[in-house]
């Protein structure tokens, strides 16, 4: 939470900087979570709905032939 009240502060360098890290850690979390959601046998186009991109976006951030594939 404090990175998130950082990154709404008024000092626009620390705000960039915590809004910068926030990114990080959530492009982590989602990565964890596409991973899991693989394992499942959840699929792609399943995947992409829950993030609101298209299945083409989720196979070029998340490596869609890498992460134990089971459909197209």
């Amino acid at each position: 939470m404090a990175l998130v009240t950082t990154a709404e502060g008024d000092d626009p360098l620390r705000g960039l900087v915590a809004a910068a890290e926030l990114r990080r850690q959530a492009d982590r979390l989602a990565a964890v979570q596409v991973r899991r959601a693989r394992v499942q046998g959840i699929s792609w186009v399943q995947i992409a709905v829950a993030l609101g991109v298209s299945k083409q976006a989720v196979h070029k951030k998340f490596g869609g032939g890498r992460l134990f594939r089971k459909d197209g």
